[in-house]
């Protein structure tokens, strides 16, 4: 049943998106006929994320004349909401110093992101243009393996010193606050920049003028290594409800924050990869695959479909070396797809949560790999006695064989538990194979239990049937 709180919260995700597909439209008409100063008014109430996505939806054609009509402050916003390759297509089509003002300005977290998707040349030369403190900000995130904490934090933030009072704080705050990404929580360093504590603006604006920082702060902070993985500071994060987690060198000195927005951004990432990948190594290298190109990621779907063809070869070849049962008992033919897709699916329900609980570490919180997969697998073998006494009544009802309907439900049962347990065990052989656990998804669990699962279900009807 749906709360008051949901059905306004839909009804305003409706009225923004069909806000975003009426601005795209009317912009796109004011353009196609020229008339640009309607287009320029159109896109000023609108807010810049939606202007973004606005300009993405148009053609390419008119990416870089919708974007020249943004003031410069806007143009700078707008431009960080852009997906990669729009970002791109602007910086060859505007002139070198309308990029070069906007990535100028750009936060140097973001900044590092989009050279990370630029072709080198371009990055180059964008570098030499920069001012020194842009410059020098950004080659230090660059310097930072990708993925790791260093690579998404940003150096802008204020940092405090134990001997100020809490008003020269807030003074402090007035000067710099436009230069840092984030007030809610200020830092505290030594003489040598190392953490010392920790205090929020909270903590700051309710404490007395005269109070020291070092009276107020927090001594006892969590911080992560400058090559801490990102999903490891995205756990530390969604785990403590931070808005803001520091980022230290082997030195311990302070060398920049990691911000909740940059979180929620790799959260997504991960996520997708995670999606593509347990969908049969549908991997698109960091691209959005609705704008990939249809070659490449035929080339890569097309490896995991090519195994799957291999391994489904075996399938058919057990199953040729079965004529003679089969001639036989002809009707045993007709359960194999029933067999097979069922232990499929189990396989990948198996493979599913177990690879969400190692993703969340939820796992943890039930012991180690073998406590999961013995439930598993007791989870394999109650699904199996279920489907299997409605599948031996179904095939009894159908072909009037006892026998035959006994095969088909033992084998059921014997074709799940090894589905749960081959879902639960491969992801953490690959996670100890040093693999991606995702790549443990359904297809390829689905063809080795297809393979196993038909062995069993011959094996069984040979014993039954005293074949």
């Amino acid at each position: 049943m749906q709360t008051p709180d949901s059905t306004t919260s839909a009804l305003q995700d409706v009225s923004r998106r069909e806000l975003r597909d009426l601005v795209r439209a009317q912009l796109q008409s004011l353009l196609e006929v020229g008339d640009l100063r309607g287009a320029k008014a159109i896109l000023v109430p609108v807010q810049p994320v939606d202007i973004a996505e606005a300009i993405e939806g148009l053609p390419e054609a008119m990416h870089a004349i919708a974007f020249r009509l943004l003031s410069k402050d806007e143009a700078i916003e707008v431009y960080e909401y852009l997906d990669y390759s729009v970002q791109e297509r602007l910086i060859e089509e505007l002139r070198s110093q309308e990029v070069l003002d906007i990535v100028d300005k750009m936060s140097p977290d973001d900044r590092a992101k989009l050279f990370d998707e630029l072709p080198a040349k371009i990055v180059n030369r964008l570098l030499e243009q920069l001012s020194p403190a842009e410059r020098a900000f950004t080659a230090q995130l660059l310097g930072y393996e990708a993925g790791t904490a260093g690579r998404i934090m940003t150096p802008e933030l204020i940092s405090l010193k134990e001997n100020m009072t809490v008003a020269e704080t807030l003074e402090r705050i007035r000067r710099l606050a436009n230069a840092s990404e984030m007030i809610y929580y200020l830092y505290v360093t030594d003489a040598a920049r190392r953490l010392t504590g920790i205090l929020s603006l909270r903590e700051l604006v309710t404490s007395q003028p005269e109070q020291t920082i070092g009276d107020i702060m927090t001594r006892d902070v969590l911080f992560v290594h400058t090559d801490t993985d990102q999903e490891e500071v995205a756990r530390l994060i969604q785990r403590y409800d931070f808005l803001a987690v520091p980022v230290v060198d082997r030195e311990q000195r302070l060398v920049g924050i990691v911000t909740v927005d940059d979180i929620i951004d790799i959260l997504q990432e991960e996520t997708t990869e995670d999606i593509y990948t347990m969908g049969g190594g549908v991997q698109t290298g960091g691209d959005s695959y609705f704008q990939s190109d249809l070659l490449t990621i035929a080339r890569k779907r097309v490896m995991w479909l090519f195994v799957l063809l291999i391994t489904n070869t075996i399938t058919g070849t057990i199953i040729k070396s079965q004529e003679e049962i089969l001639a036989k008992v002809v009707v045993l033919a007709a359960f194999i797809p029933l067999l097979t897709g069922t232990g499929g699916n189990v396989g990948a329900q198996s493979s599913t949560v177990v690879i969400r609980g190692m993703n969340t570490e939820e796992i943890r919180s039930v012991g180690g790999p073998a406590q999961v997969i013995v439930r598993e697998g007791l989870a394999g073998a109650l699904l199996g006695l279920m489907l299997g006494i409605i599948a031996t009544v179904w095939a009894f009802f159908l072909q009037k064989n006892l026998q035959v309907a006994i095969a088909v439900g033992c084998s059921l049962v014997a074709i799940s538990v090894l589905a749960s347990v081959s879902g639960s065990a491969l992801p953490f052989l690959f996670r100890l194979l040093r693999l991606d656990p995702a790549l443990m998804s359904a297809p390829f669990i689905t063809t080795a239990v297809d393979v196993l699962g038909v062995l069993i279900y011959f094996y069984l009807a040979r014993t039954i049937l005293n074949i």
